[in-house]
């Protein structure tokens, strides 16, 4: 895979600066969304066909990179 940053594109005249798969209108929060859902990457294709496998793998390394930059409190 390419490096995730090439994929990834945030412009505040885009989706309100969300984080978007780029040359897509297509947030990188509804990707993970999908997955989070064990919506597989197929399928997810098929809803969003302007999204590639190359864009759904950066989606994934974008949001781990964030795991790495915040935590969120989870209470029990």
């Amino acid at each position: 895979m390419e490096d995730w940053r090439t994929l990834i594109s945030v412009n505040p005249n885009v989706c309100h600066g969300q984080a978007v798969i780029a040359g897509t209108r297509i947030p990188v929060f509804v990707v993970m969304d999908n997955l989070a859902a064990l919506i597989g990457p197929e399928e997810i294709i098929k809803s969003y066909p302007t999204l590639t496998l190359e864009g759904i793998k950066a989606a994934i390394a974008y949001a781990a990179e964030l795991t790495k930059e915040r935590v969120l409190e989870i209470r029990a």
